[in-house]
């Protein structure tokens, strides 16, 4: 008797390129995510039907080439103001899918006051933030997520409290604000891991169909390059020194009931 191929063990469903990613080659470093989030970003996008009404904004850093790999119109944001440029949008085209695509040092740095009045507010977008701990594309400075005692270029002898600060957790602070519909955080780090960050990522969007308000999804990720680490070091060091210091899970989920 032959196997019987469903959508949840198809490899083409698994393994294929979702239909709203170009055709093309990943540029990244090898070990970084970007390449998994984008991934998971489109089989959402493909999977509720909402390529030709989905707009990206992308920040300044190594995820402003969005727009070379997700098939939707993507717009740039100046450093920091993806949350501001989205919110224009959404005023403007109600009907439309906003997702901003932004790093720890865009998001959570010059892009602070941004991201929290957004959210506050409770527009109904979508953001992805993608945290490695570190300026990706500008030469590894501290960013605001970098742990303590982590070396930059910045911080050669490792970021210390008096005078650096703490990392800053944007899960838990935006979790807080009365505008937040959706607060996750997520890893890239096993498969596991992976399936919970695609439930995620496709949840927030939902939530932003649904119109519910602003939705927030933090991805842990790699960097290598800048770590000074292998792609297999890297995994490790997201296992063993991010998640303890920023926990997984869902901070903030509003219902139907919640909302109305």
């Amino acid at each position: 008797m032959s196997e019987i191929i469903t959508p949840a063990t198809d490899p083409k469903k698994i393994m294929g390129r979702p239909k709203c990613l170009n055709d093309v080659t990943f540029h990244f470093c090898p070990g970084c995510n970007h390449g998994n989030v984008h991934k998971m970003i489109g089989e959402a996008i493909d999977e509720y039907g909402i390529q030709d009404r989905t707009i990206g904004v992308a920040g300044v850093g190594c995820g402003v080439f969005l727009y070379n790999y997700v098939d939707v119109d993507v717009l740039e944001a100046p450093h920091g103001r993806a949350c501001a440029e989205a919110t224009g949008i959404n005023r403007v085209h109600p009907d439309k899918i906003i997702f901003t695509y932004q790093g720890d040092g865009d998001l959570a740095a010059i892009g602070l006051a941004e991201t929290v009045h957004t959210a506050n507010r409770g527009e109904n977008i979508t953001v992805i933030f993608v945290n490695n701990t570190v300026y990706g594309m500008t030469g590894g400075q501290m960013a605001p997520t970098t742990l303590l005692g982590q070396k930059s270029t910045t911080s050669p002898y490792g970021r210390e409290f008096m005078g650096d600060g703490y990392p800053i957790k944007m899960c838990e602070m935006l979790a807080t604000l009365e505008g937040t519909a959706f607060v996750a955080r997520v890893a890239c780090d096993t498969p596991k891991n992976l399936m919970t960050a695609k439930k995620a990522i496709k949840k927030a969007f939902k939530m932003q169909i649904d119109q519910m308000g602003f939705s927030f999804v933090e991805i842990l990720s790699t960097c290598p390059t800048n770590w000074g680490m292998t792609p297999q070091q890297a995994y490790k060091r997201v296992a063993a020194e991010m998640i303890p210091y920023f926990p997984l899970g869902i901070f903030k989920e509003r219902t139907t009931a919640d909302y109305m």
